[in-house]
């Protein structure tokens, strides 16, 4: 008896200490959360370190009185007092620490332990971690955020919705690839897209530039951009909205909540964006044509290019239990809606009544473990599969000038009178009427385990698949064309195993990695015979496989003075697009499209953070080389020989391309309040043209300069407020579009995207219970013509107004 007495006194003490925890956040003077401060309880040895926000919690506290204490090098320790009994009815208690500097350490402050954007960018890899928790509050958008990044370009063929573009060091396309999570943001579909994913649901982006690692496990041959979505599991909710011009209106929610007994979470999230696109153009083919012909040089507003799309992402499952520390399943639904103004290139005869819809219905499914079985052993998976759908909507026959009104001319068969001038193939587009159905059936598999043999050596295995399934039927050919429609597969498999090496006291990362490629091609096209009198099925099969390798590694020639090398054979397979076409982007089919190979080669420094008293500063600069052959690109920019300015085709580089640069990064900061970051990036593309001749590779910018200035100003209006300040500046040099064929250049001047400097203003007024943020952004405030591809012009000045609701924790 007195055994079980004994037990159930211990029972009930623990299960006293188990109720009682604390938790909050440690900041400094100015706000700014304090990572790796510690938090602890002396008199019961129990101490923890806060994360990157500064947040911390204390589990399993006794009761009676403790008194908890936090420290961080360089700033004044702070205490607080706090006493738990039976009969508190609060067993979970939030106490929030602000910490002042130590008047005698302001000379210099060492930072114990390294944030995860430091961790990823230190280890040798030509890497951007761009952080959104600041973007996340002002109505940009996440592609606006990653065209502030050194070495980033964002080629955009118009305002919201339109096609979009990234350019790492002179390569774009399909040569960089975009992941969410480390899946293929391609299977998503054009509805889910980094245009309309709010960066309030972004943990942060990671840029890799040229050489990317192998836990990505994908055919990236000019780098590779990974958004990491929110993966908490602290309950938190968050909505925004905004309206702004040219009838612009985004809204977003995402929230998470989550059982502590039972770890069973329930996790949503969703977007609504609409835009009129209705902004002003001008310059080149922006013409009214009179009734008798004539053309007048006009400033018209874009009248058919709306955009509209919804989607969301909801799961469920478990986090933080013995068996996973996350598994989720859910479902991930979009759909969107874009009006076409015009084809490839913005010509004199403007499109209305061309537009696309599509959708996309995914299941998806996660699982994560850390020292799964055994200490040091991670898995990880992540899976889709679902249906993607496009639709082109193509059977206006009429035409229309850029005023938006009908092209007449006059009757013949009646003098004085006039008709309305319609296109004799019956549709916007020349290849005539369509109702085009892109049915596709898509499945995607990321698998990824690693194995930490200690503390200095690691090895991690990962794969990555992606199928494709799709079929074309048109409603406006006949019965007979359509029940012999084409079929188009494509079926990707990635593998990589990777070597990571930590030595020297953390000093030395070296990073070996090799990749094996594998990509199936399936294209079955029913045709006439030569008398036209039965269909044959016309088959293209292509099955081949391809290894490359590479290494990344850096050194500490002191602990903030870091010098960085990468390098790579780096294969990229051709994309869907690029292999089957895209009609609702007026691109044609090309089977025979050959992988580009490159070799990939990074040399970089990193500088700081240092401090001085209150100012703090870093550089970073990365040197850059690309080799490639058969480079994958628009013979509409290569080659004179292809004359249609609506529809172009993907193709490769005979000759071999090299691109070779510098991008250098500066960021300084004062007293938290002040910020300025400056970056450039500079580079040489280069091909050869028809005549053997040594040529910029064009479309292409060769030089850029991005500028961002913050400054904060604390107990605005209200204590405990805060207003912020923004300005930005983008800077991109004078390129031409088109292809120089000899030494006589004259006539190419209207080929040329002239210089542009586009510079934003913003702010935000944070409230002082931090729930509430309200922000105002002024985009291209002097109004300047800005473009990206092919001189299609993008908006002017523009005003947005955004209001952000978000509670951290319930």
């Amino acid at each position: 008896m007195k055994i079980k007495l004994l037990l159930i006194s211990f029972v009930v003490t623990l299960s006293a200490y188990a109720q009682n925890s604390i938790s909050g956040k440690v900041v400094d003077s100015s706000g700014h959360p304090l990572f790796g401060a510690t938090v602890g309880i002396a008199s019961v040895s129990l101490a923890t370190i806060t994360n990157e926000d500064g947040a911390y919690t204390l589990k399993n506290i006794p009761e009676g009185k403790n008194v908890v204490e936090t420290s961080y090098l360089g700033f004044e320790s702070k205490s607080a007092e706090v006493v738990f009994s039976r009969k508190t009815t609060n067993k979970n208690l939030t106490i929030d620490f602000s910490l002042s500097e130590k008047l005698e350490s302001l000379q210099q402050v060492n930072i114990q332990g390294k944030t995860e954007k430091a961790k990823i960018e230190t280890e040798g890899f030509a890497v951007n971690v761009v952080e959104t928790k600041e973007a996340s509050l002002r109505n940009i958008q996440t592609n606006e955020l990653l065209n502030t990044t050194v070495g980033v370009k964002l080629r955009q063929n118009g305002g919201l919705g339109s096609n979009v573009q990234y350019m790492l060091n002179g390569l774009s396309g399909s040569s960089v690839r975009i992941f969410i999570d480390g899946i293929p943001i391609s299977i998503y579909g054009s509805s889910f897209s980094l245009n309309s994913i709010p960066p309030s649901m972004i943990k942060r982006i990671e840029v890799y530039k040229g050489v990317v690692p192998g836990h990505l496990a994908d055919d990236a041959l000019g780098g590779a951009i990974n958004v990491i979505l929110h993966d908490g599991t602290k309950s938190n909710f968050n909505a925004s909205t905004s309206y702004g011009s040219f009838n612009t209106f985004q809204a977003s929610v995402n929230g998470l909540y989550r059982f502590e007994k039972s770890g069973f979470t329930v996790k949503a999230s969703g977007f609504h964006n609409y835009s009129d696109n209705d902004y002003k153009v001008w310059g080149g083919q922006v013409k009214h044509i009179e009734i008798d012909g004539s053309q007048t040089p006009i400033t018209a507003r874009r009248f058919h290019d709306a955009y509209q799309s919804t989607g969301g992402m909801a799961q469920i499952g478990f986090t933080d239990v013995t068996w996973a520390d996350q598994f989720l399943v859910g479902v991930t639904g979009s759909d969107d809606f874009k009006e076409v103004q015009h084809g490839a290139f913005m010509t004199i005869s403007p499109y209305k009544g061309r537009f696309l819809e599509s959708d996309a219905l995914l299941a998806n499914l996660t699982y994560l473990k850390k020292d799964l079985f055994v200490k040091g052993l991670d898995v990880n998976f992540n899976g889709l599969i679902g249906e993607r759908n496009r639709i082109v909507n193509d059977t206006v026959d009429q035409a229309y000038t850029w005023k938006g009104v009908k092209l007449q001319r006059p009757d013949f068969n009646n003098p004085g009178e006039v008709i309305d001038h319609k296109y004799p193939w019956g549709s916007q587009q020349e290849g005539g009427p369509t109702l085009l159905h892109i049915n596709r059936k898509v499945a995607s598999m990321r698998t990824g385990v690693s194995y930490k043999i200690n503390s200095s050596h690691k090895i991690l295995l990962n794969h990555v698949y992606s199928g494709l399934d799709r079929e074309d039927t048109d409603e406006m050919v006949s019965l007979l064309e359509n029940t012999f429609q084409q079929t188009s597969d494509l079926y990707k498999n990635v593998y990589s195993l990777s070597y990571e090496l930590n030595a020297f006291d953390e000093r030395l990362n070296l990073n070996l990695f090799g990749k094996h490629y594998r990509q199936k091609v399936l294209n079955t096209k029913p045709v006439y015979n030569d008398d036209q009198s039965e269909v044959i099925d016309e088959v293209y099969k292509s099955d081949k496989d391809y290894n490359g390798y590479g290494l990344a590694a850096s050194y500490a020639i002191f602990p903030k003075a870091i010098v960085l090398t990468s390098a790579e054979r780096a294969i990229r397979l051709p994309s869907e697009r690029e292999v089957f076409g895209d009609a609702g982007e007026n691109l044609i089919a090309n089977l025979n499209v050959r992988p580009e190979i490159s070799d990939n080669y990074n040399l970089g420094f990193r500088f700081g953070k240092f401090y001085l008293q209150n100012h703090g500063f870093s550089v970073s600069t990365n040197l850059f080389s690309r080799n490639i052959q058969d480079l994958i690109g628009l013979p509409a920019n290569a080659d004179d020989s292809w004359e249609n300015d609506e529809l172009v085709q993907y193709a490769n580089f005979d000759e071999g391309t090299t691109s070779k640069g510098i991008e250098l990064q500066l960021d300084y900061s004062y007293d938290n309040n002040f910020g300025l970051n400056f970056n450039f990036s500079r580079l040489k593309l280069k091909t050869r043209n028809r005549r053997g001749q040594v040529v910029d590779v064009p479309n292409t910018p060769l030089f850029t300069i991005n500028g961002a200035l913050r400054y904060s100003i604390k107990n605005f209006i209200q204590k405990s407020a805060r207003l912020n300040l923004f300005y930005n500046a983008y800077f991109t040099d004078e390129f031409s579009y088109k292809t120089a064929q000899g030494t006589n250049v004259s006539g190419l001047d209207a080929f040329l995207v002239p210089t542009q400097f586009i510079q934003d203003l913003g702010c935000s007024y944070s409230f002082p219970n931090e729930k509430i943020v309200v922000s105002f952004d002024a985009k291209n405030i002097f109004n300047q013509a800005a473009y990206d591809n092919r001189s299609v012009q993008k908006p002017g000045r523009a005003f947005y107004l955004k209001l952000n609701y978000f509670i951290n924790k319930f």
